[in-house]
């Protein structure tokens, strides 16, 4: 870890696992992509290589969004928020997809009365993008 980033990285509040949410809004429209984790390493990685890199809970590892489907998050601004426990990445969405359901945005369910209603199309099947049903 470089002196600057780890400075950086021991100013962050990490959870007990060694975590702080990350969320990645649109650089241009301000619109939430998505909401992933990141470990200091990824933190560390993403100023370094100016990309969204994430660690991914599910398979214990650091994880570059896009590295399966091309849909590479190029990050434009860095924040966090008052309490220094949650990072907020402003990206550029390469490909226009940011969830793995081949969505915009990971938040696609909207409140309607008392049910959940899905406000945005699939732009393209998961299973186009990884070669698998997601």
């Amino acid at each position: 870890m470089t002196t600057q980033s780890g400075a950086l990285a021991d100013q962050i509040k990490w959870n007990e696992q060694g975590l702080v949410p990350a969320i990645a809004q649109d650089w241009q429209s301000g619109e939430v992509l998505m909401l992933a984790w990141m470990n200091k390493e990824a933190l560390r990685l993403t100023i370094s290589e100016g990309r969204a890199i994430y660690w991914s809970r599910s398979r214990g590892a650091l994880w570059r969004k896009g590295e399966e489907s091309g849909h590479v998050q190029h990050l434009k601004e860095l924040r966090v928020d008052c309490d220094a426990d949650t990072v907020l990445m402003k990206v550029e969405q390469e490909g226009g997809i940011a969830c793995h359901t081949g969505r915009r945005s990971c938040f696609f369910h909207k409140l309607a009365g008392d049910r959940w209603e899905i406000t945005d199309e699939v732009i393209r099947q998961p299973g186009d993008i990884y070669g698998k049903n997601s």
